[in-house]
């Protein structure tokens, strides 16, 4: 108190005689005033400190110290490095503290050192003050990603490991992901080469929301390759032949990378002969040759060529190759209507369908030849003007019609296979090359057949009867039916006319009924001859005795009455009672003519004429 009163009259003194305010010991040396200063002490209790004082230290903190209220990131300066902590001097009011695990990237750390921290928590249970590197770290590196994000700076990055499309690249400490695409502008297919290394990259995307951050490689070349690509397209030339790199192949063609500048090869561009696909020819990162056959106005579009450097193939074709000659070659497309042989390199030949083989009967050339197969081949025309050339295999063989007339006389039986059907009859071809036709009415001499497919199959064989022979015309008749006898020739004689048999009627029809006397003959029954003697008619599975009424050899009809049957007998007593009643009207006749005679006689005597 006695403190007070005199520091008071001091005041009043200095007050009254206008004289300059003493300083204080905190105003001459604050930050020695604050060193001394015992915190512990005042807030126990224990030593007692003058309000004017307290305000002034409290002044001097504020000035002094870091406030610990505010989450920002502030520098500090290690004081000291036990076994698992470094203590961080931040100007405060205590010392911090932070695990040396939050240092593992810099093993050589030292008193001394500078580091960005934040306050984790401001005083712990024993009022120390705990400090975070790792995240003072993190709001430094986005605070640093989003304005390289922003200006387009270049930043530098550690490619950690791959991942699904991508990489995983370290940039500032955070995780960022580099896009496959964005590697590189060409294709990368081994993304393990950029494993552990340190590359130059570009922000070019930031999700806040989700903390993603994505980096572009590619971006930081395409404006160099840019540059390149604009002087190589003005300098882009019809049938220039620049130099580049298989950059990417696919089924219709190859890419080739100009420097910047994709050119496409077609397919059909890369070799004189055919392929089925650009791998065959070309492979990845492989340098060429090509040549520029066209582009567009904008020249975004390059079509090149590759089998352009080398002369055409029938430009190389010999002057001695010529028609009649025999040549060797594979088979390298089949159509329908033939194949097609290459005989040297980028030089094919079409052989038809009907240059396969002697026959006329038409089939597809896979029934011939395959892809691949190596085959011999006569050159039938040969246009080096249309690079056109057509071939033949048959005529490697000899002409089956040469000695027909031998091999194939009128007359002479042979077995023969079915190839195909018509409305009127069957192609049977009795060996390669030579086919014959069976008319439909030359197949059977019984049955009625309306189409060959009810006789027969495709592939049947059948014994054919040659009838005959066009040698001209390269045409054979044959049949089939005359390899047996004429059953009708027998018909005739055991069905003749007014011959009686017994069967069961099969089929009631509109006009009449059927019944079969055997396998061969069918009759028919019109519908009147079908009455009985009482009246009433005969039904399908009826059985009775049948007059053949009507027997036609050469149309195979027959036609039976079991009417006339009993209607026969009729006619029979009827003619009988006829003739006896002729009979004896006669004699009848003759009586009476007596008689007359006698009575005009007696007629006469009795008028006195006599």
């Amino acid at each position: 108190m006695a403190d007070k009163a005199k520091q008071a009259e001091v005041e009043a003194t200095n007050a009254a005689t206008n004289e300059a305010p003493v300083i204080s010991e905190a105003q001459a040396n604050p930050e020695q005033f604050l060193a001394d200063f015992n915190w512990h002490n005042y807030q126990e209790g224990i030593d007692e400190v003058e309000d004017s004082q307290l305000k002034e230290f409290e002044k001097l903190v504020s000035e002094n110290f870091v406030d610990t209220l505010d989450d920002e990131v502030v520098t500090g300066e290690v004081v000291h490095i036990s076994d698992r902590d470094a203590i961080i001097d931040i100007n405060a009011k205590s010392e911090g503290v932070i695990s040396l695990n939050e240092f593992r990237y810099n093993p050589n750390l030292a008193v001394g050192d500078k580091v960005e921290v934040l306050i984790d928590v401001r005083e712990d249970a024993t009022g120390q003050l705990i400090l975070s590197h790792r995240k003072a770290r993190v709001i430094k590196a986005w605070e640093r990603v989003n304005n390289a994000h922003e200006t387009g700076e270049i930043v530098n990055g550690f490619v950690k490991c791959r991942t699904k499309g991508g990489m995983i690249v370290d940039v500032f400490g955070i995780e960022a992901f580099l896009p496959g695409s964005q590697i590189d502008v060409k294709p990368i297919r081994d993304y393990d080469q950029y494993v552990n290394k340190t590359m130059e990259f570009k922000v070019v995307k930031i999700n806040h929301e989700f903390k993603n951050v994505v980096v572009s490689h590619k971006a930081l070349i395409e404006a160099d390759i840019e540059v390149q690509k604009k002087e190589i397209i003005g300098q882009l030339e019809k049938g220039q032949v620049l130099e580049g790199i298989v950059k990417n192949i696919t089924s219709y063609g190859v890419f080739i990378d100009l420097g910047g500048v994709d050119g496409l090869v077609h397919i059909t561009d890369l070799s004189w002969s055919r392929i089925n696909h650009p791998n065959e020819i070309v492979e990845l990162d492989q340098k060429l040759n090509v040549v520029i056959l066209d582009f567009d106005e904008n020249k975004s579009r390059i079509q090149l060529g590759l089998k352009q450097l080398s002369k055409h193939p029938w430009d190389a074709l010999g002057e001695e190759v010529s028609v009649g000659d025999k040549v060797k070659g594979k088979v390298v497309v089949i159509a329908d209507y033939g194949a097609f042989i290459e005989v040297a390199e980028g030089v094919e030949g079409l052989v038809h369908v009907s240059e396969m083989s002697w026959s006329t009967h038409l089939r597809s050339a896979n029934d011939f030849v395959s892809v691949g197969d190596e085959i011999d081949a006569q050159i039938l025309t040969l246009d080096r003007e249309d690079r056109k050339m057509s071939l033949g295999i048959k005529q490697l063989s000899q002409d089956p019609w040469t000695d027909i007339t031998t091999k194939y006389p009128v007359a002479s039986k042979h077995t023969g296979i079915v190839r195909n059907f018509t409305n009127f009859g069957v192609f049977v071809e009795l060996e390669e090359g030579i086919d014959g036709l069976i008319y439909i009415s030359d197949l059977s001499w019984t049955k009625k057949i309306k189409h060959p497919s009810e006789f027969c199959a495709v592939g049947d064989k059948l014994e054919v009867v040659v009838l005959e022979l066009d040698v001209e015309g390269r045409k054979l008749s044959l049949g089939h039916k005359q390899t047996t006898t004429n059953p009708w020739d027998k018909y005739e004689t055991e069905f003749a006319l007014a011959t009686t048999h017994t069967a069961q009627i099969a089929e009631v029809v509109d006009k009449g009924a059927t019944i079969e006397f055997n396998e061969d003959i069918v009759a028919f029954v019109p519908s009147r001859h079908l009455e009985k003697e009482d009246g009433s008619k005969l039904g399908k599975g009826d059985s009775a005795e049948f007059k053949i009424i009507e027997f036609n050899k050469e149309f195979k009809r027959v036609v039976a009455s079991h009417t006339a049957i009993f209607k026969a007998e009729e006619m029979a007593n009827v003619k009988a009672a006829v003739e006896k009643q002729t009979t004896q009207t006669a004699e009848s006749k003759t009586t009476l003519g007596d008689a007359n005679d006698a009575l005009q006689a007696l007629k006469d005597k009795m008028d006195g004429k006599q």
